[in-house]
């Protein structure tokens, strides 16, 4: 398996292989959903509440005498079958949180890079140069390399200044290491561009 290489100017110069016991693996759709699902519960705040009957601020009279008038008993009004009473088994703050396995963290992340490399969008370069932070500069070089503005997760092999603070301020462009590199970040973009130190790096954590 292959993927095109690219110079630090966006023109593409040949391939380079992917190791096939890595990309080439069959993607564990089940696996991908389920990963997805608890990084997304762990993103939440969980800060969710409504107030019971107990709770909201309103008078705790009762509204009308028990007998006499033929209408239904009721208590006070902030009881949960009146507009504005309180919600009877309404959502109250909890924690998602759960914690993921590394081994289910690195397997889902195998299989998600594999499914992006046998659909052809993964590229590579062969080194990220900003001497300064260029913003139109990054534009260019992803216009270049024909990705269109979509979605695209730029990897680089080690913490790189200037790179992240000329792809923040891009919409549909996202720049981290390769070590911070998870299933979601992968899944989450169209195209994955990898500096290719960064390639050997994430190969190695791969293999593990």
């Amino acid at each position: 398996m292959k993927a095109p290489l690219y110079n630090p100017n966006g023109e593409q110069i040949g391939e380079i292989e992917l190791k096939e016991e890595l990309f080439g693996i069959e993607p564990n759709l089940h696996l991908l959903w389920e990963i997805t699902r608890l990084y997304l519960a762990n993103k939440r705040q969980g800060t969710h509440k409504a107030k019971t009957r107990a709770e909201v601020n309103a008078s705790g009279r009762k509204i009308y005498p028990q007998k006499g008038l033929g209408r239904a008993r009721h208590g006070d009004v902030k009881a949960p079958i009146f507009v504005g009473g309180g919600k009877a088994h309404g959502p109250r703050p909890r924690d998602y949180y759960t914690e993921i396995p590394t081994k289910l963290k690195r397997l889902s992340l195998l299989h998600s890079l594999a499914d992006k490399a046998q659909n052809g969008r993964i590229l590579v370069i062969e080194k990220f140069e900003f001497q300064v932070p260029k913003t139109k500069r990054m534009a260019e070089l992803l216009d270049k390399m024909g990705l269109n503005k979509d979605k695209t997760l730029v990897l680089s092999a080690d913490y790189n200044k200037n790179l992240y603070l000329s792809g923040r301020n891009i919409p549909y462009c996202d720049v981290i290491e390769v070590k911070d590199v998870n299933s979601l970040e992968v899944l989450n973009h169209k195209y994955v561009v990898i500096e290719k130190d960064g390639l050997e790096k994430l190969e190695k954590r791969l293999a593990i």
